[in-house]
């Protein structure tokens, strides 16, 4: 280890309420507490470099894309080393305080894309629990100790699936929620997905159901993470692939309502597509929901009865998830532009170019800022707001793939090559 010196309006009710829990300076799953890459952190650094709001950094023993989660003084990142796929424990001073195989067996994906230790891990500060793509996750205590392990695809697979099972499960309450979308494309369309709850502490099977699509092709493929939505009136899990956005029941996983249209096939204006796969997942605040799609198609705004509130036709971000905040939806572009478009219409505010190289990373919101993090370990921090201006950029110089993670005023950024601590001096 080396170490340097030196929304809408008419649901800010409702949003006011969700966010109060953001206060807690925990970062426990890929896109922090509220499943929304938003959180209440002040005095977040905008500059950095190697004599400059560098705390520490720590070598890893492989690449991933997997976001570094947080619980007090405790960091856990999934990772590769050489075969093997793994949990890494990790103080917050940049100390590694325990390593676990959860799986072996690692798949490099599209060249520098990706591999099997894709998915996030998840925390409640009491366990642990490690994803990899090939189903195999494992569940550890504070100190390590294994408690459980299980095969998802000998559960419910096998997986086929060009890339592996990606997606992050959710965590709540006394459950785990995974969405398990990897039809055979050689087949017709038909019922291979499902939607399963098993129990955190036994990894026992409480519910499954089946998630029915007549999408085909490539399309039957999905590499979104499902995502939990919460308004404190009502809550309920969105899963998203095979051509729709599924709200689904927390008691039995049975279907409230799904959003069409996101790739019709009986649409004389549009031809159906059939390789629109969809990598980036919802984004959930009270009152609203921004559904992408892929491959410069459309954006959706919904309500929490599914009911569409706005369409963008196209320009919607292909990996980055978006960010919802303040009444303003933000959508991070592959290619770096960023959209800022009007919560409650769906009108476009701007669209700016950032940083031109390619965005893997979702964004996550901070002190009034957003932070964008390109494949090449450029970092663009943009004022959050309806005037667009960037405050700074910021280069690791190597890989990166990773959402951030933000826990007590540090950043937690994890290139192909170091887990970086990033705190304002």
């Amino acid at each position: 280890m080396r170490t340097y010196p030196g929304i809408v309006p008419a649901v800010v009710a409702a949003f006011i309420l969700s966010t109060s829990v953001l206060h807690s300076a925990n970062w426990p799953a890929w896109r922090g507490q509220n499943g929304n890459g938003v959180c209440a952190e002040s005095n977040l650094p905008v500059e950095w470099g190697p004599t400059k709001n560098v705390s520490w950094k720590l070598p890893l023993p492989g690449p991933a894309g997997a976001t570094p989660v947080v619980w007090d003084k405790r960091i856990f990142l999934t990772s590769t080393d050489g075969s093997d796929l793994i949990l890494l424990c990790i103080s917050t001073e940049g100390k590694e305080l325990w390593r676990r195989t959860v799986s072996s067996g690692n798949r490099n994906v599209r060249g520098d894309e990706g591999n099997s230790a894709a998915p996030s891990p998840v925390t409640d500060g009491s366990y642990v629990w490690a994803t990899m793509a090939n189903g195999e996750i494992g569940c550890y205590d504070m100190a390590g100790k294994e408690i459980w392990k299980a095969s998802m695809s000998r559960r419910y697979g096998p997986f086929i699936i060009a890339f592996g099972m990606v997606s992050t499960p959710v965590l709540d309450g006394d459950r785990l929620y995974f969405q398990f979308i990897h039809g055979n494309m050689r087949k017709p369309a038909g019922d291979e997905a499902v939607v399963v709850a098993v129990d955190k502490k036994t990894g026992k099977e409480i519910w499954k159901q089946v998630r029915k699509s007549d999408g085909f092709f490539e399309n039957k493929h999905s590499y979104t993470s499902p995502v939990l939505y919460n308004d404190g009136k009502q809550k309920f899990l969105i899963t998203h692939g095979a051509d729709y956005a599924i709200a689904h029941s927390l008691d039995d996983g049975r279907e409230l309502w799904r959003l069409t249209g996101l790739n019709p096939q009986n649409d004389p204006n549009r031809r159906y597509h059939k390789t629109l796969r969809f990598v980036a997942s919802p984004a959930p605040s009270p009152g609203l929901i921004v559904v992408p799609t892929a491959k410069n198609g459309p954006v959706f705004g919904v309500n929490s009865a599914g009911k569409q509130l706005w369409v963008r036709k196209q320009n919607t971000p292909d990996v980055p998830s978006p960010i919802i905040h303040d009444g303003l939806v933000y959508l991070c572009r592959e290619n770096g532009m960023l959209i800022c478009l009007d919560g409650k219409s769906g009108k476009q505010i701007y669209m700016q170019r950032t940083h031109n190289q390619r965005h893997r990373a979702s964004p996550v919101y901070g002190d009034g800022k957003i932070y964008l993090s390109a494949r090449d370990g450029k970092v663009s921090v943009i004022r959050a707001g309806r005037k667009f201006q960037i405050l700074g950029q910021n280069e690791f110089g190597e890989g990166l793939a990773s959402s951030p993670s933000i826990s007590n005023g540090t950043i937690y950024f994890r290139t192909f090559k170091h887990l970086w601590a990033i705190h304002k001096k």
